[in-house]
């Protein structure tokens, strides 16, 4: 896919999910109102207008019904990333402890995510906090995606962990940002967030995305094209260390890019989403110095069709548990309230709300 454009390659993967339940979504609708409409067009075609309203009303309230009994699809990431790893832990906890049945399932990052809430495909969703304030607001980084309308379905449950920019390469002569220009480089799998950061980052450096041959691949396909010498290097985005990069590390001399102060002062000043992080020598096998990096927060959203007992449960699990639960994971080693309750740029969800509040975190809802 080397040499196609952000708004060409996203159409091959999000574009028709998004243009399919913008109305709903957009307008304040949710999944449970396309669930009604669907049903009714069916009914238009068999009978009456009457008793295609009938059918329209039936399907909504099954749905709603649907939403509130705690069955919960929960869309993460791919299988050698952070959010399909931590995800399937919480969902699996949730279930044996919550009284709540959680699934989680196989998503290809934060742009591909936030279409799954829009089309009713998911109730919950891993998204990055860049990317889910773009999509809210309908920001000219969203447009970039195709349509950018807004998408205002989802609420925030909660920011859990930091997600690290991590550039891996098994080349030793590419020691900075700059010298990735006119290298193959991975830039996320088409629908990630990751895109969003590789372009921000470059920037910074002076470069932009025609200047380096980009491909768009998971974290799994960026590590074996890196291996099998079909590309250069690629951006991660996810929490460290990252399986992807853990397993490529043990099998050849892996390397990490740092990004110079300078640089990240820039783009934390540039930008809210981001912060100044590090990637502690010794994460992964042969990098033994410290990466100086940029992170932005891992969240979870819920479709604002879920019940406010179900997100409240699911909180309360996460965060009640999160420091005798290391050992199955070790972001939950990372959550705590503050970060919790931390975000602003989109509203969150009641059954969130009702959570902090007994925390005593004031968070704002729709």
């Amino acid at each position: 896919m080397k040499n196609v454009t952000r708004r060409g390659f996203i159409g091959l993967s999000a574009s028709a999910a998004l243009a399919a339940a913008l109305a709903g979504c957009s307008s304040g609708g949710s999944s449970a109102s396309s669930s009604a409409s669907s049903a009714s067009a069916s009914s238009e075609a068999a009978s009456s207008s009457a008793a295609s309203s009938s059918a329209s009303a039936s399907a909504s309230a099954a749905a709603s019904a649907a939403a509130s009994a705690g069955a919960l699809r929960f869309v993460t990431g791919g299988e050698s990333g952070t959010y399909y790893a931590f995800g399937s832990v919480i969902a699996q906890h949730a279930t044996n402890n919550a009284g709540l049945d959680v699934t989680a399932l196989v998503g290809n990052g934060s742009a591909a995510n936030i279409a799954e809430l829009e089309d009713g495909n998911a109730e919950l969703a891993f998204c990055q906090s860049d990317v889910m304030a773009y999509a809210f607001e309908g920001s000219e980084q969203w447009k970039s995606l195709g349509s950018g309308a807004p998408v205002t379905c989802y609420s925030t449950v909660a920011a859990l962990y930091d997600e690290t920019v991590q550039i891996v390469t098994c080349n030793p002569d590419i020691k900075t940002v700059e010298d990735l220009k006119g290298k193959n480089v991975s830039i996320g799998a088409a629908g990630s967030g990751v895109y969003f950061n590789a372009i921000d980052i470059l920037g910074a450096y002076g470069l932009a995305e025609a200047d380096i041959n980009p491909t768009f691949e998971s974290f799994a396909d960026t590590a074996n094209s890196i291996k099998d010498g079909k590309i250069d290097a690629g951006f991660v985005v996810a929490g460290a260390p990252t399986t992807a990069i853990t397993e490529l590390s043990t099998s050849k001399q892996a390397y990490l890019v740092a990004l110079d102060k300078e640089h990240v002062d820039q783009l934390v000043a540039a930008s809210p989403y981001y912060s100044a992080a590090t990637i502690p020598a010794g994460t992964y096998s042969g990098i033994d110095e410290d990466i100086a990096t940029v992170s932005v927060q891992a969240v979870i959203l819920a479709n604002d069709t879920v019940a406010e007992d179900d997100v409240y449960k699911l909180v309360a699990d996460i965060f009640d548990n999160a420091a005798s639960l290391v050992e199955t994971h070790a972001k939950y080693g990372e959550i705590d309230l503050d970060k919790g309750a931390s975000i602003t740029t989109v509203p969150y969800h009641p059954g969130a709300a009702k959570y902090f509040g007994e925390k005593g975190k004031t968070v704002t809802t729709k």
